[in-house]
């Protein structure tokens, strides 16, 4: 989950605003607008869906009984992934590098998987590309459009040594994530990724925010609202907590020994 997925979550809402602020308190059934960009299936959309169930609960809603959700999702249609921004605070794309640069230190050229259509694509690309001289880096920014875009890129990339990856956050990510990490692992490319599940899923190293915390605190925002609060009186929330994973069978695989400084410091070593 990402800032863009929390506002999108959100976003939902606009068309219930006008009878929320007529309602009256009670037991009265509200409706709840939620856009995914996922597909309905896919078990990380599941998750984040139940934390934000979760959240609704804990504020006193209870779905069939006073609050409907009314989901739509997108998943697989290009046309909805092209909408969707996954907005970080850019700051974090330095860290990526950081962290490549410890885990494989020999790395001096990166390939950045980004979506040039995206705000965020731009901003994390800018500010990785700021930091990339202090780490002795070249690098290269790869489109995440299409898989076969993806596997040509990255072959070629691959053709000269000392090569890393690293994989900012889109709907496009999220998609092709297995072509991604099998194709880390083909050509043995150590890799950051934006969110835990890219590593549970077998790739290298992520560092992201808590998407169930995410959307737990956009279900605050919603009952908020449903209570009759303007949603532009409403403060920004900033994620609070940002999580540090470790495939420790992906990294012996690709012969790296990690300093025990970076393992001690992970929130989850995966082996």
């Amino acid at each position: 989950m990402t800032r863009r997925e929390f506002i999108t979550l959100l976003s939902g809402t606009a068309a219930t605003w006008p009878l929320v602020a007529r309602a009256q308190q009670g037991k009265r059934m509200r409706r709840v607008g939620a856009l995914m960009p996922y597909a309905a299936n896919d078990p990380h959309a599941q998750a984040r869906n139940a934390a934000f169930l979760q959240g609704l609960q804990q504020s006193g809603w209870s779905v069939g009984n006073n609050v409907q959700i009314d989901y739509r999702w997108s998943g697989g249609n290009k046309e909805d992934t092209r909408k969707y921004a996954a907005e970080r605070e850019y700051g974090i794309g330095a860290k990526w590098l950081e962290l490549l640069k410890q885990i494989a230190p020999t790395v001096t050229r990166v390939a950045v998987l980004r979506d040039p259509a995206i705000t965020a694509g731009i901003g994390l690309w800018g500010a990785i590309q700021s930091v990339s001289p202090s780490f002795g880096v070249e690098l290269r920014p790869i489109d995440v459009r299409d898989a076969g875009e993806i596997e040509r890129a990255l072959a070629a990339f691959s053709r000269s040594a000392n090569g890393g990856l690293i994989l900012t956050g889109s709907a496009f990510a999220i998609v092709h994530r297995d072509l991604i990490i099998v194709l880390a692992a083909r050509y043995r490319l150590p890799a950051v990724y934006y969110e835990r599940f890219f590593a549970a899923a077998g790739g290298l190293i992520s560092y992201g925010s808590d998407s169930a915390e995410l959307y737990r605190l956009a279900a605050g925002y919603v009952d908020r609202i449903l209570k009759g609060e303007k949603p532009a009186d409403l403060p920004v929330q900033a994620p609070t907590k940002y999580d540090l994973t470790i495939n420790l069978k992906t990294a012996k695989a690709l012969g790296l020994t990690l300093p025990q400084s970076l393992l001690v410091r992970a929130d989850e070593v995966i082996e």
